[in-house]
């Protein structure tokens, strides 16, 4: 197996991790920040970014995330980086049932222009400031960054549009059946901006 190494950049979240530790092998925890990474360079065979390109709104504050993330990679290392969806919003707003909220309505606007997310109204359910990403420029930050993307994946496919899914999913027929229509699309690159979340696999 691999020693995992967590960094994040909310002490809560670290002490969450601790407590769990019993549970979960991991080699070490720590504050940190994805744009000053204390690890070597080339010291780590896979890197998950999971969090700092939607949480850092600013492109040059997400490039240097992932400059970091390519030092700390040996050669030929694997980054695997997460991304929130230019769309999402919209997509929980409309499954959520607050597209019409007026307080959410400029919110989701501005989202759908810039694909920057700030929540004026300090109401939890609509989220915390953000970027959000087309596929497209997801693929295009990760090359700039010296990358070889090798692929961009939904998170969530189309399964979620399952009419109840949960029964779907506790019949194992029918759990198959979905599965294998996932599996037929999921390297779609016409739906990537139906998913909620992206994820962008490449290579140092």
């Amino acid at each position: 197996g691999y020693d995992v190494h967590l960094v994040d950049s909310v002490p809560k979240h670290i002490e969450q991790a601790r407590s769990h530790a019993r549970q979960h092998a991991i080699a070490s925890m720590r504050v940190g920040d994805a744009r000053h990474l204390e690890q070597h360079d080339g010291s780590a065979d896979a890197v998950l970014m999971l969090g700092p390109l939607y949480h850092l709104t600013d492109p040059a504050e997400r490039n240097r995330s992932l400059h970091e993330a390519r030092r700390v990679l040996r050669p030929g290392g694997i980054l695997f980086a997460a991304a929130i969806s230019h769309f999402a919003s919209l997509f929980d707003s409309l499954q959520s049932g607050f597209f019409d909220d007026p307080e959410f309505i400029p919110i989701l606007e501005r989202d759908l222009a810039e694909g920057q997310h700030r929540n004026t109204t300090n109401n939890p359910i609509f989220f915390t400031t953000a970027f959000f990403h087309r596929p497209e420029e997801l693929a295009a930050e990760v090359a700039e960054a010296g990358f070889q993307v090798l692929e961009l994946l939904p998170i969530e496919g189309p399964g979620w549009f399952a009419r109840d899914f949960d029964r779907v999913w506790k019949d194992q027929a029918q759990r198959e059946r979905l599965l294998e229509c996932i599996r037929r699309v999921e390297h779609e690159p016409a739906l990537l901006g139906a998913s909620a979340h992206l994820m962008a696999i490449a290579r140092k």
